[in-house]
């Protein structure tokens, strides 16, 4: 069920007197790594054949005042201006380790434990720049800041494999979304679970979440009815008492007459700025599909300091 009279919460399109119907407008940026968790439970239970997925272009990152493309191809990596020659002998390096590392077979570990070494020695044990530092934590692995460096190296190890796994699945990037936006998730499950006999109800507040003696979920009320279950999945505005302030996200939608410089035109991408170059980390995927063809609309996501 479902407070709201529409499907997808805070991910939906958002109602602008009715016109997101023409424009539909999304709140969230829609990007997932090909290979991700959600992606995959998305095959597995088959909602897939409600969805209308597509890939984006290509990854980007800000770095040194330009915009340059995250290789995708060994191709590409060759032309790439991220790095220069030499550094892209060490790059290749790194990368070979890593693709070549098994946790049972300590031929493959060159006397790194990534268990416990910290990145930032990994890193400096292939002896790469902070430049190409910078790309591989934010731009592949994704981090929001600098804290990933000290922590065991195993853990970005595995954001890299599931990049590049992801890159090797389809080929140009490795992100792939929602052509419609998030909220056509829900709406996909709904019509799923349709078939064995599930039931969605919208527009119906959930005044309760009701609990046993054992502090154990036992129901949910919904005025004078309780509908009793044993377990109760909601998004977090459901369970305001077992939520901790972390943190605010600022989140802003442009429209621009032209498509972002450096990017080949691409119809949509995924940039990012590192932390320590702007202050902020921003994600902007952009994708004119749903608007007349002369306009842009980057997507942009500020973690505050």
């Amino acid at each position: 069920m479902d407070r709201n009279d529409y499907y997808g919460g805070e991910s939906a399109s958002l109602n602008l007197t009715q016109l997101y119907r023409k424009f539909r407008n999304r709140q969230e940026p829609p990007s997932e790594l090909g290979r991700d968790q959600l992606v995959r439970i998305l095959i597995h239970t088959d909602v897939t054949r409600y969805l209308e997925l597509k890939q984006i272009s290509g990854s980007y990152i800000y770095r040194e005042g330009q915009i340059s493309k995250v290789p995708s191809s060994e191709m590409e990596a060759l032309r790439s201006d991220l790095m220069g020659m030499f550094e892209k002998r060490s790059a290749k390096k790194f990368f070979e380790y890593m693709q070549n590392w098994r946790e049972d077979d300590l031929s493959t570990h060159q006397g790194i434990d990534l268990n416990t070494a910290p990145m930032s020695k990994v890193y400096k044990d292939f002896g790469l720049e902070p430049g190409t530092q910078d790309f591989i934590g934010h731009a592949m692995a994704l981090y929001l800041d600098e804290s990933y460096l000290e922590r065991p190296a195993r853990e970005t190890y595995d954001r890299i494999i599931l990049y590049i796994s992801s890159v090797a699945c389809y080929g140009k990037s490795s992100y792939i979304y929602l052509l419609y936006g998030l909220g056509e998730l829900p709406q996909g499950f709904v019509q799923l679970s349709a078939i064995y006999g599930g039931t969605y109800m919208l527009d119906k507040t959930v005044d309760e979440i009701v609990y046993d003696a054992d502090d154990r979920v036992c129901g949910v009320r919904l005025g004078n009815e309780t509908a009793k279950t044993k377990q109760v999945i909601g998004d977090p505005s459901y369970f305001k008492n077992k939520v901790r302030n972390v943190g605010k996200v600022i989140r802003a939608i442009c429209m621009l007459k032209h498509p972002i410089p450096n990017t080949g035109n691409a119809d949509s991408i995924q940039l990012v700025i590192p932390q320590k170059k702007s202050k902020k980390y921003r994600q902007k995927p952009t994708d004119p599909d749903c608007y007349e063809i002369s306009r842009y609309v980057p997507r942009l996501k500020i973690v505050l300091d």
